[in-house]
């Protein structure tokens, strides 16, 4: 089923999630919505928050992403062995994050219409249970890496908006005003905040 994406604004989305408890049938198939929401949204990733379920749990899709680059292109955004990945990540943790960073502009379902230069690492650890709850510890780079990194601060209360400078904030303060209000038109069902 396809759910309606909370904007900017919603208070859900400036929430620290709770962890997942349990593995039951309700997970599951809020995961396949969730899948199904970030497809016809054509997004990357997607977080519970942006559904409106202050959960840990979110997922990525870079794999798409890679597959759209020409190959000069992939070596500035994956790692070698890097051909991205589909995965779930329940109760996630990053446990480790690389000196080493980069810049590259980012967007957010729950923004419509916005990219943003942001600067995060390029390698991570981290810790998460998939769709099956299988525990699992992973390294990630570049793209895939820099992707999981979004979502998992959706999991925070962070949204990329965030990681903006004092000037860059002021200059976008009037459309993420446009976004909360409701003004901004989007290609997928959008919920938004009532004041």
């Amino acid at each position: 089923m396809i759910l309606p994406i909370f904007a900017y604004g919603c208070s859900t989305l400036r929430q620290p999630c709770t962890d997942v408890q349990t593995n039951d049938s309700i997970v599951a198939s809020l995961i396949d919505d969730m899948w199904e929401t970030m497809y016809h949204a054509n997004g990357c990733g997607l977080a519970a928050p942006q559904i409106g379920r202050n959960i840990n749990l979110f997922i990525v899709d870079s794999r798409g992403t890679y597959e759209g680059l020409e190959a000069d292109q992939r070596q500035d955004f994956f790692d070698e062995n890097d051909k991205g990945l589909v995965e779930t990540f329940v109760n996630a943790n990053i446990v480790w994050r690389s000196g080493r960073v980069w810049t590259d502009d980012e967007g957010c379902l729950s923004i419509p219409g916005l990219v943003l230069p942001v600067t995060r690492s390029w390698s991570i650890k981290i810790e998460y249970s998939d769709q099956h709850f299988v525990k699992k510890s992973r390294f990630f780079d570049g793209l895939t890496a820099r992707m999981i990194q979004h979502e998992f601060d959706h999991t925070r209360g962070i949204l990329h908006t965030d990681y903006l400078n004092s000037l860059r904030k002021k200059l976008v303060k009037s459309k993420l005003k446009r976004v909360s209000k409701g003004l901004v038109k989007s290609a997928y069902p959008m919920h938004f905040s009532k004041r």
